[in-house]
C-alpha cells in the first residue's frame, strides 16, 4: 500500500488516490502515481476550470484553428498561430529563470505547430517597488525576458506592467507569442500509425522542474516553503537550434506529430499524444539523455527540463530525422513506437514501470466548484465618493499621476528588449499596440496587445473582464487594425475557496459575452490558479491577448501627436466614474466603488468610425483613454512620440466633478487628431456611426493646458513621465 504521505507530497488528495484505484483496479506503481500527480494537476488537467472554459466562443470572421498546444486564425491562406501562458509561481521563486523559461515554453508551443515565432509580448504584475523583494522580483523577471528573448532571436514588441501590493507575494508573468506559417503546414500534437517511431529530441533531462506543475503551480505559496528545486533552467541558444531543427524536420513530411515537453514533461507528451491519436505507445526511457546521474523512472517522467520535444515519425524515416537534429548539435534518440494496444507502456532497464490507458491520465474528473460572492464586494461598492475632497491644484495631481509606476513610461524596460530583430516591427513598444508587417504583397500587417486591469476585476469581475476585452479591441483599432481573435491567461487565487471561485466564474462569463459580441474567438489560453500567498490573494486578472489585422500595414496609426495645429477630437462619452481609478488609488489611497461601465454596442460603433477614418487616410493619431483617464491620455499623446508637443484643450462643460472629468476612467473613449481640412469628413463618419464627438482643442507648442484647471510646461510633464520608473 502506498503511504498517504507519498501521494500527498506529490500534490494528490486522498480522494484522488481512491479515484486512481477505482480507475485502474490496482495499486499504481510509483512512476504511475507520479504521472497521475502531474497530469491531474490543475495546471495540466484544468479540473476546476474546464466546466467554464468549454463555453468560450469560437465563432469568428476568419477561419479558426484550435490545436492541442496553440490556436490561431487563417488570413489569405496564412496561419497566424498565437498563445499566452503563465509562469507566475516559478518567477516568484526564481525571477530570472522563471521568466526566461516562460519565454522558452511559449515559443515551443508555437513552433511545434509548424509556425515560425515572429513576436513576443509580456504582461507583468508585481508588488509595489517600495518592497525590496518585489523590486528584486521585478528586476529579475525583466532580466530573464530580455536574456531569453534576445538570445533566441525573436523580438519582444509589447506588453504591459502593473504594480500593486495585491501581487506582492505572487507576481504574474504572462507571456505571449505569435507565429506564422502556411495554412497547409500546420502540425498536430498526436501519435498516429501503428509501428511508427517515437523520438526524443533536444536537451538532456535533469531534475530541474520536477513537480513544477503539480506542487508549485497547483498550490498556494506558504510562509516557509522551499520551492527552488521546482524551477526550470533555460538555455536560449539550444532553443534557437531546436526551433530551426524542428521546422526543418517538419518540412520533410516525415514527422506525423510533435509535442513540446513542457509542464509534466515526458508524462504529458507521451500520454496526450497517444490519447489524441487514439493509439497506444511503448516507450523505453532507459536511453533518455540525462545530465544528472541516478535519475529514477518517476523523475525522468516528471522532469520539466527545458528545450525538449517528442516526435512521432514515419517508420523507416527515423534515421533521417535523428541525423537532422544531430546536425544542429541536439540530442535525438529513438525511445519507442506506436502500438495498437491503446495503452501507454513505459519501461526502464527492462522493467515495466507504467502500463495505463492514456485516457485515465488525460481525462481527469471535472469539478463543479462552489462559489459565493466575496464579503468585501458590498463594502467597496457602497463607497461614498462625496467623502473624497476635490483638489485645488490639478497641476500637482497630473504630475503625480503621470509619474505613477502604472502610468509612467516603461522605456527603461523595453529598451532592454530587441524589438527589431527580423526587421518586421513597424510600430515599436510605446503605442497602443505593436504592429508587424507579415506580407509584402499585399502589404498586410498584424497588430497585437495585452490588456487587463486587475483592480477593475476585483471590484466587479464580470465588468472588469469585459473591459479587458473591450480595451484590447480598442487598442488594436487605434492602431488601424480590425480585432480578430483572442488568447487569454486567466490568473486567479485558490479555486477551492468559494469567494475566489466566484471571481473566476464571473470573469469567464464577462469574457464569453464580450468575445461573442465582437466575434473575436478565444482560440487558445491558459489558467493559473492558486495565485495567493500569506499576503493574501492576487486581484483576479484575466489577461487578454488579442490580435488584429491591417489589410494595408502602411495605414497604421500611432498614439502620439504629429503636427502643431492639428484638431484634437474626443470620441465617446465621459461619465462621472471614479471607481477603481488610478486617481483614486494614487491621490486618495482608495480602491473602492464600482469599475466603469462598458457599452459593447457603443464600443463597436467606435471601432467602425475609427477604422473607416483610418481607411480614408484622415487620422493622424489615435489613443484610447484608460488608466488615468482623459487628462493622462492627452498627456501621453503630447509626450510619448519622438517629438514633444503641447496642447490647448477646452473641454465642454459637464455636470460632473472636475476630478472625475479629468481623471475618471470612462470606457469607450479615444483621442483622435486630424488635419483641419479633414474635419468635415471626420465628423460625417462619426455621425454616421453614431459616435459622440467633441472638438476639444489644438496641438500647440510648449504648454499643456486644460481649461482653467491645468497648465504645465510640456518638458516638466515629460520629465515626470519618462524618468519615474
Amino acid at each position: 500500500m502506498i503511504q498517504s504521505d507519498v501521494y500527498k507530497a506529490l500534490g494528490l488528495t486522498e480522494e484522488d488516490y481512491k479515484r486512481i484505484l477505482k480507475l485502474i483496479k490496482r495499486e499504481p506503481t510509483p512512476t504511475e502515481l507520479a504521472m497521475f500527480s502531474v497530469e491531474w494537476s490543475e495546471h495540466c488537467g484544468y479540473l476546476r476550470s474546464k466546466k467554464y472554459l468549454v463555453k468560450l466562443p469560437k465563432d469568428s470572421k476568419y477561419e479558426t484553428l484550435v490545436g492541442e498546444d496553440a490556436g490561431g486564425i487563417v488570413v489569405n491562406d496564412l496561419a497566424l498561430i498565437f498563445k499566452m501562458e503563465s509562469h507566475n509561481h516559478p518567477s516568484q521563486v526564481e525571477p530570472r529563470q522563471g521568466a526566461a523559461t516562460g519565454i522558452g515554453g511559449i515559443l515551443r508551443d508555437i513552433f511545434t505547430t509548424g509556425a515560425r515565432p515572429i513576436a513576443l509580448m509580456d504582461s507583468l504584475r508585481f508588488g509595489e517597488q517600495n518592497d525590496p523583494y518585489s523590486k528584486y522580483v521585478y528586476g529579475g523577471v525583466i532580466d530573464g525576458i530580455q536574456f531569453y528573448g534576445n538570445c533566441v532571436g525573436v523580438p519582444t514588441v509589447g506588453g504591459e506592467i502593473y504594480f500593486d501590493d495585491a501581487y506582492k507575494g505572487n507576481c504574474l508573468v504572462n507571456v505571449f507569442c505569435l507565429g506564422v506559417c502556411n495554412k497547409d503546414e500546420i502540425a498536430r500534437a498526436i501519435a498516429t500509425g501503428v509501428g511508427n517511431i517515437i523520438i526524443y529530441a533536444g536537451s538532456a533531462t535533469g531534475r530541474d522542474g520536477i513537480g513544477g506543475c503539480s506542487v508549485l503551480a497547483s498550490a498556494e505559496f506558504g510562509c516557509d516553503e522551499e520551492k527552488r528545486p521546482t524551477v526550470q533552467i533555460g538555455d536560449p541558444f539550444t532553443e534557437k537550434c531546436l526551433i530551426e531543427a524542428t521546422l526543418e524536420a517538419l518540412k520533410t513530411g516525415h514527422v506525423l506529430g510533435i509535442k513540446d515537453m513542457g509542464a509534466a514533461g515526458l508524462t504529458c507528451s507521451t500520454s496526450e499524444m497517444a490519447y489524441a491519436g487514439g493509439v497506444g505507445m511503448e516507450v523505453d526511457i532507459t536511453n533518455v539523455p540525462t545530465r544528472e546521474s541516478g535519475m529514477q523512472p518517476y523523475e525522468l517522467m516528471m522532469s520539466e527540463s527545458q528545450e525538449r520535444m517528442l516526435l512521432c515519425v514515419k517508420a523507416g524515416k527515423e534515421k533521417e530525422i535523428l541525423k537532422l537534429f544531430h546536425r544542429w548539435g541536439l540530442n535525438a534518440v529513438t525511445i519507442g513506437k506506436v502500438t495498437k494496444s491503446k495503452n501507454l507502456k513505459i519501461s526502464y532497464k527492462g522493467k515495466v514501470v507504467c502500463n495505463l490507458d492514456p485516457k485515465v491520465l488525460t481525462n481527469p474528473v471535472v469539478f463543479d466548484m462552489p462559489y459565493e460572492e466575496p464579503s468585501y464586494i458590498k463594502d467597496v461598492r457602497n463607497f461614498d465618493f462625496d467623502s473624497i475632497p476635490e483638489t485645488t491644484d490639478y497641476n500637482d495631481v497630473l504630475l503625480k499621476l503621470i509619474s505613477s509606476p502604472n502610468i509612467a513610461s516603461k522605456w527603461r524596460v523595453y529598451e532592454q528588449y530587441d524589438h527589431m530583430v527580423r526587421l518586421n516591427t513597424v510600430i515599436l513598444p510605446g503605442s497602443d499596440a505593436a504592429v508587424l508587417r507579415i506580407t509584402q504583397k499585399p502589404p498586410m500587417g498584424i497588430a497585437m496587445t495585452t490588456d487587463c486591469n486587475g483592480r477593475y476585476c476585483y471590484l466587479n469581475p464580470y465588468k472588469g473582464a469585459q473591459i479587458a476585452v473591450a480595451e484590447a479591441a480598442r487598442n488594436l483599432v487605434c492602431s488601424g487594425a480590425d480585432p480578430a481573435a483572442v488568447t487569454d491567461c486567466l490568473n486567479f487565487a485558490n479555486p477551492d475557496k468559494p469567494d475566489r471561485y466566484w471571481q473566476f466564474k464571473n470573469c469567464i462569463e464577462g469574457i464569453i459575452d464580450s468575445c461573442k459580441f465582437f466575434k473575436t474567438p478565444v482560440i487558445s489560453g491558459n489558467v493559473s490558479f492558486y495565485n495567493e500567498s500569506p499576503n493574501g490573494p492576487i486581484y483576479p486578472t484575466p489577461t487578454i491577448g488579442m490580435i488584429g489585422i491591417l489589410k494595408d500595414v502602411n495605414k497604421r496609426v500611432t498614439q502620439w501627436f504629429k503636427n502643431e495645429g492639428d484638431i484634437i477630437f474626443l470620441l465617446g462619452e465621459t461619465k462621472d466614474e471614479l471607481g477603481g481609478s488610478e486617481y483614486l488609488k494614487v491621490i486618495h489611497g482608495k480602491v473602492a466603488g464600482d469599475c466603469p461601465d462598458v457599452d459593447l454596442k457603443a464600443e463597436a460603433n467606435l471601432h467602425k468610425a475609427i477604422l473607416e477614418a483610418v481607411g480614408q487616410g484622415i487620422v493622424n493619431s489615435a489613443h484610447d483613454c484608460s488608466e488615468g483617464g482623459l487628462g493622462i491620455a492627452l498627456s501621453e499623446c503630447c509626450i510619448s512620440g519622438p517629438k514633444l508637443f503641447g496642447a490647448d484643450i477646452k473641454l465642454p462643460k459637464l455636470k460632473i466633478r472636475n476630478d472625475s472629468y479629468l481623471f475618471g476612467e470612462s470606457q469607450g473613449r479615444v483621442i483622435v487628431t486630424v488635419y483641419n481640412k479633414n474635419v468635415a469628413k471626420f465628423n460625417k463618419i462619426c455621425k454616421q456611426c453614431n459616435v459622440p464627438t467633441a472638438d476639444i482643442g489644438r496641438i500647440t507648442g510648449k504648454n499643456f493646458i486644460i481649461n482653467d484647471l491645468i497648465k504645465v510646461e510640456i518638458t516638466s510633464l515629460d520629465k515626470s513621465w519618462r524618468h519615474s520608473l
